[in-house]
């Protein structure tokens, strides 16, 4: 039982801190700083690439998310 709620605790902390970066990056692009937002796609992906690697988040799910993200870049430019 404590092996599993450290194991939550531990997920909880990675899933927020992918939000957090997420939303970092969409206001960014909402603000129209194209230049800034850039580099905050890098530090999204790079998260969402660690975040698979431990096993929080599936794969797809995780190539799925970037796909997307990046393609919200490309269309502001």
């Amino acid at each position: 039982m404590r092996n599993s709620a450290r194991k939550q605790s531990q997920n909880h902390s990675v899933k927020t801190r992918l939000h957090t970066l997420e939303k970092k990056y969409l206001d960014l692009l909402k603000a129209g700083k194209k230049d800034e937002a850039a580099p905050a796609l890098r530090a999204v992906s790079s998260a969402y690439a660690k975040a698979v690697k431990v096993g929080v988040v599936h794969a797809a799910t995780a190539n799925r998310k970037k796909s997307r993200l990046a393609i919200k870049l490309n269309a502001a430019k």
